[in-house]
């Protein structure tokens, strides 16, 4: 294909929720660099209501008429058996698994007094069980491949975001599944090293049926010429480039994406600290911790408390 550098050349790259939004453009953009895509999508509603295969198989076509290669999978990858045929799918179509991208999801937003028991299960479930079970298999295919002698040189792109990293006011479901991912990020970059997987996460802010509702304004598309940085398309050649070879060492790392801005997040590390060097009373822990966060930077707000 034109414009493309073929980064991703001879590699299969299996994408979740790629029936539209962020994974759509994801499936897209790795099919232009060359690479075998399976396109994951159950076609359910914004809140994860009903399910189509119409999606993954529109992007399919899109891919093929662009002369890509492509393959759907219409399974429910928050399920193990969903999980295990996606892995599936890509050795039976193409013989071998490079990279997951994992990206499905979907919201039901309510401020925390409000939400329901089966509202905090389906998000749980949808990003952070629907993260877990697709690597775990993943895993064990490459582990399998780097016990017979041949390292995998395997990627996992995984989704996080913004709510996540700092907090969002009415999305504690979502949140606290996204901030999971980012542990799990870390768990599994530490754990398949020595079997050649890398492993990192992005956090993207892009235009998708997941944030116009949510965050109209802040995602409306520019006026006409002017360049459209919620264009979820922005995101794509970074996913892609951490799915490549070219990604190279760099594995455990959390990344934002919008627009043109690629920012590195450090995530907790330690601060001021204070040894008594013997047990405190509770007052004495109250004056040293004052005294510790009067020395502290203050936290970066929560998204929606501005």
């Amino acid at each position: 294909m034109s414009g493309t550098s073929g980064i991703c050349a001879g590699r299969v790259v299996a994408v979740t929720g790629a029936g539209r939004g962020l994974g759509r453009a994801h499936a897209l953009a790795l099919a232009a660099e060359g690479a075998a895509v399976v396109v994951n999508d159950l076609g359910t509603g914004p809140a994860g209501e009903g399910a189509s295969e119409g999606p993954a198989h529109a992007v399919v076509a899109e891919i093929r008429a662009g002369g890509g290669a492509a393959v759907a999978h219409t399974g429910d990858i928050a399920t193990d058996a969903g999980a295990a045929s996606l892995v599936g799918t890509a050795l039976e179509a193409y013989g071998r698994l490079d990279a997951l991208v994992n990206n499905a999801g979907f919201l039901r937003d309510r401020m925390l007094v409000n939400l329901g028991e089966d509202d905090w299960d389906a998000v749980v479930a949808v990003h952070l069980k629907g993260h877990f079970l697709p690597l775990r298999h993943a895993a064990a295919h490459w582990r399998a491949r780097a016990k017979a002698g041949q390292v995998p040189g395997a990627r996992v792109v995984n989704t996080t975001s913004g709510a996540g990293l700092l907090g969002s006011i009415g999305q504690a479901n979502y949140a606290a599944a996204k901030a999971g991912i980012v542990a799990l990020t870390l768990v599994a970059a530490a754990e398949l090293a020595r079997y050649g997987v890398l492993v990192n996460a992005v956090a993207p802010a892009a235009r998708t049926r997941m944030t116009e509702g949510p965050f109209a304004d802040a995602m409306a598309a520019p006026g006409a010429g002017a360049f459209d940085a919620m264009a979820p398309e922005n995101v794509s050649p970074l996913v892609v480039w951490l799915a490549s070879p070219e990604s190279a060492g760099v594995t455990g790392r959390v990344l934002e994406a919008d627009g043109g801005r690629i920012t590195v997040m450090n995530g907790w590390q330690r601060g001021p600290t204070a040894d008594s060097g013997t047990r405190r009373t509770p007052a004495e822990a109250g004056a040293a911790t004052r005294r510790l966060l009067a020395e502290a930077p203050p936290p970066l707000p929560v998204y929606g408390s501005g």
